[in-house]
């Protein structure tokens, strides 16, 4: 196998184990048992734990993202966005997007929720998805609300119910959170 190849297999393998049990929960040792690979390997491209983290959560957020643009692709209207990102997410929640694996919550906070500062480069990082989330609705709302403060009042509205749906589903298993949350962002959009 090629390094570039045992590279991508360290960053997998190591995504997956975080994920679903943790970042601080997941040993280097397991990392490595998982992927099959020497620890000098995992050395060779990473410098630490800290830094196979971080190429983590730079791969779940361009998965992310990617998953979230094909099924978001059609803004013709609002009312077609919010059905597509309502149900992305409701899919997402019961584990019918296979792109993101089974649903254990969203990664980002998960993984901040585990550093206790601010400026920690992976909290940081983990701030960059949110980001990059709210720049491609502002992206996809662009054309649809000419007026930047309704465009801009209908971003926070559609973050925080995104937000709150995957918590809710995650914290409290409410696996209809996406679908309980989709008439109240069609009530907002109805009024614009």
């Amino acid at each position: 196998m090629k390094q570039i190849d045992k590279r991508q297999q360290l960053v997998e393998n190591a995504l997956a184990l975080f994920y679903a049990k943790g970042i601080h929960a997941v040993g280097i040792n397991e990392v490595l048992a998982q992927s099959g690979v020497a620890k000098k390997t995992l050395y060779n491209h990473f410098a630490s734990k800290e830094a196979l983290i971080q190429a983590c959560i730079i791969e779940r957020d361009q998965r992310f993202i990617t998953w979230f643009t094909q099924r978001c692709h059609d803004n013709s209207s609002l009312a077609v966005f919010v059905e597509h990102l309502f149900n992305a997410l409701d899919d997402w929640i019961n584990d019918r997007a296979i792109e993101l694996g089974e649903f254990k919550g969203c990664f980002f906070v998960n993984t901040a929720a585990e550093y206790g500062e601010h400026t920690s480069e992976i909290k940081q990082l983990c701030m960059q998805h949110k980001i990059h989330i709210k720049k491609l609705f502002e992206k996809k709302l662009q054309p649809l609300i000419k007026d930047k403060v309704q465009r801009d009042s209908l971003t926070a509205l559609l973050m925080l119910l995104k937000e709150g749906c995957i918590n809710c589903a995650h914290v409290m298993g409410d696996k209809q959170a996406a679908i309980t949350a989709k008439p109240l962002a069609t009530a907002f959009i109805d009024k614009i």
